[in-house]
């Protein structure tokens, strides 16, 4: 039986990639798109989001636009990886798609509540917003969750500090809440997402598969490849948000540790760091858990396979 996720994501290149690997693939049920800003602002993010749709011809989903700025701090958003549109390299069609009629955390909260117990997988790719408000506006979708897969944190790196990484540091207070609600909550964060290296053989192999869907994605990457070049010296540019995807897909794509982890709210230098403790064997009642390697291969199959049968 497929798999029911909400992806709630700031599009961005690499959620781009993800929402096409969401909807390429059988073994996912895409029950709805949500948008939050990060990369770029919510109208930016929430675009993309709709453009990217039109390109694959997604019909039948619900799309849905949510928050507009962090729960507490000025909104940050990503130029200098995304580009100004957020999604730039590629040209993005008009969309023709329509967004809901209501904010993406009330569509959250509804599909949750609709669907039976333990069948619905949050997969949040970008600012942690929309969840934490789904949380704390109904409690009760809490028990109700299957998992919430996250991209975000990392345990060893950051990227937007030192330490904490971008869609985590944007809104740690929303991290903090999403965290320490008691669903099972498994990290996809730097550490594992670093090895999803888009390389010169990867970009060929999608390029093989003909499609327009799949220059769309060689467009992408071109573009994301040179600015993760200039901004953090990378020689292939790591995609990030469709790892939380195929780990749904398929969870022998990566290796996973229990471990305890909480955000840091209050340290000069730390904030918004994913604390994760590894010292200790997990206790029993713990309830996060982090990925640490990635079965590369496999992952770009997926990914190929996915555009494959989008066409």
């Amino acid at each position: 039986m497929a798999k029911k996720i909400i992806l709630d994501c700031d599009p961005g290149h690499d959620d781009a990639i993800a929402l096409l690997l969401a909807y390429g693939n059988p073994e996912i049920d895409l029950l709805a798109v949500t948008t939050v800003a990060g990369n770029q602002t919510l109208e930016k993010v929430t675009h993309n989001a709709l453009a990217v749709a039109e390109m694959a011809n997604i019909r039948g989903i619900p799309f849905a636009a949510g928050s507009a700025r962090p729960l507490v701090r000025e909104i940050e958003v990503a130029p200098d990886i995304h580009g100004d549109s957020g999604l730039d390299g590629p040209e993005l069609p008009e969309p023709s798609l329509k967004l809901e009629n209501c904010h993406a955390v009330e569509l959250i909260i509804k599909l949750i509540m609709l669907h039976p117990p333990k069948t619905i997988t949050l997969v949040p790719t970008g600012a942690l917003t929309n969840i934490a408000l789904a949380a704390r506006l109904e409690p009760r979708i809490v028990e109700r969750v299957k998992e919430v897969v996250l991209m975000g944190g990392g345990y060893h790196v950051g990227n937007w500090s030192p330490v904490a990484e971008f869609n985590i540091k944007i809104d740690p207070e929303a991290a903090h809440i999403v965290f320490n609600e008691k669903w099972p909550v498994t990290m996809v964060g730097l550490d594992l997402t670093h090895q999803a290296l888009a390389t010169a053989d990867v970009i060929a192999k999608i390029s093989e598969v003909g499609t327009s869907c799949s220059q769309f994605v060689v467009e992408l990457l071109d573009f994301f490849g040179k600015t993760y070049k200039q901004a953090q010296g990378f020689d292939a540019p790591p995609v990030h948000d469709p790892c939380a995807v195929a780990y749904v897909i398929d969870p022998t794509v990566m290796t996973i540790q229990r471990v305890p982890v909480d955000i840091e709210l209050a340290g000069t230098l730390t904030l918004g760091m994913t604390v994760a403790d590894f010292r200790y064997p997990a206790p029993d009642d713990c309830h996060t858990q982090v990925a640490v390697k990635l079965d590369h291969d496999k992952f770009w199959q997926l990914v190929v396979g996915a555009l494959k049968n989008i066409g």
